[in-house]
């Protein structure tokens, strides 16, 4: 038999009768002659009430106290799915994270899997069993319940599929598959029938909802289909695999957006080696993920280094940053030197057109530039790689540019 990884976000266990629901799709797959697991999240909202239970305790509670806290939600999860499954005549049988174990680094909140016990899983389905795995959660060398960040739980279904020798990993959602933009944004919006890895890691990285990024690498890194559906219509849904030589790329695949973005310019930097470090390190030792970075020379060896964050990393950012400032004016011979000044603007969004297409296709950064400038939108930042192009723009802005790029590059439906 081949074994089906199988995993249902928070929107596809909003209620009990979607839990049912779910449950059926279990089984239908069980049905098939498939073996399968099962990775849930939290229902819908929870995890969101439990953070913010945290947060009405304290303005900065406690990341392993806060990951003993959301962990809890994928608890209830794993135990109405399995009995929902159990009510359809099936047996199954909830884990934790601790209890499979998916063992985890140390690090409260952000996580990383590092390896997936396979013993108690095998055991479950030799006994006929449906093992119903709580997603977001792990446990560190130390027995420490740790989480692995929002959206964690597309890379636990990911790891249990890898660590299991899954055939498949299925991502059931609130959507039918990855389309060429957001469809709540761009009515001609498209849904595509095969994605790349490659093109999938940028969607997930740039604001794409569908997929967490970390699971799409674990599937690339190790060759495991993903495959898209819709918890709540029947359909085909969307294949992410590698590259095929039959795969016929369009210049541009998809055009995406994420407004959690704010960006943070140093001005009046010394030109001298070693500064970006010295500004950047602390940011990135704070696990603060820096993505976007401009840094112009003027003629008097002075320059502006800018650079974007999440937006929930803004303010502290910017506080580890002063403080940075301060102890270089402190320590230098010449203070003066080191008159810099931190300002930030958290009213941004990175608009950003994907495709592999690209790589044959010239003039994608003109067309691009051309379209924002007919309707009047300004661009503060740009960067690029083989098969994208990004943007910074204020947020304003945001909606109409991703409608009007996805008419200029003709990804809509006919």
């Amino acid at each position: 038999m081949s074994l089906i990884v199988t995993k249902f976000g928070g929107t596809s266990l909003c209620d009990l009768e979607r839990v049912q629901a779910a449950a059926q799709k279990v089984v239908a797959c069980r049905q098939e002659g498939h073996e399968v697991i099962v990775v849930v999240s939290a229902m819908a909202g929870e995890t969101d009430k439990l953070e913010d239970l945290g947060y009405s305790i304290s303005t900065r509670p406690d990341p392993r106290e806060m990951d003993v806290l959301l962990a809890s939600g994928e608890q209830v999860s794993v135990a109405l799915i399995a009995m929902a499954i159990q009510d359809l005549g099936v047996p199954a049988m909830s884990y934790l994270g601790n209890q499979v174990p998916v063992y985890t680094n140390e690090c409260h909140q952000r996580a990383r899997i590092t390896e997936v016990g396979r013993e108690e899983l095998r055991h479950s389905i030799d006994q006929g069993a449906i093992p119903v795995v709580a997603g977001f959660q792990g446990v560190a060398p130390t027995g420490e319940i740790t989480t692995i960040g929002r959206g964690g739980s597309d890379t636990t279904a990911v790891a249990i599929a890898v660590a299991m020798d899954a055939l498949e990993c299925r991502i059931y959602t609130d959507v039918d598959g990855v389309y060429t933009a957001d469809p709540r944004i761009v009515e001609q919006a498209r849904r595509m029938d095969r994605v790349t890895f490659e093109e999938m890691l940028e969607l997930a990285a740039l604001g794409a909802k569908v997929l967490h990024l970390k699971s799409v690498e674990y599937a690339r890194r190790y060759s495991i289909p993903l495959k898209v559906f819709s918890s709540f219509i029947d359909g085909p849904g969307t294949l992410i695999v590698e590259e095929g030589e039959s795969m016929e790329q369009p210049e541009v695949s998809a055009i995406t957006f994420d407004k959690n973005e704010a960006k943070v310019t140093v001005t009046n930097v010394p030109d001298i080696p070693g500064i970006a470090y010295q500004l950047l390190g602390p940011v990135g030792d704070a696990n603060i993920s820096v993505d976007m970075i401009v840094q112009n020379v003027s003629r008097d060896e002075r320059t502006d280094l800018t650079f974007t964050v999440p937006r929930n990393d803004f303010e502290q950012s910017l506080e580890i940053l002063r403080d940075q400032v301060i102890r270089l004016r402190r320590e230098a011979e010449n203070p003066t030197r080191y008159e810099m000044e931190v300002i930030g603007d958290d009213a941004i969004a990175k608009v950003t057109a994907v495709g592999l297409g690209m790589r044959s296709h010239a003039g994608i950064a003109t067309k691009m530039f051309e379209t924002l400038a007919q309707y009047g939108i300004n661009i503060q930042m740009i960067s690029t790689s083989e098969i994208k192009i990004s943007v910074v723009i204020h947020e304003d802005f945001c909606e109409l540019a991703v409608r009007m790029l996805h008419s200029a590059f003709d990804l809509g439906t006919d």
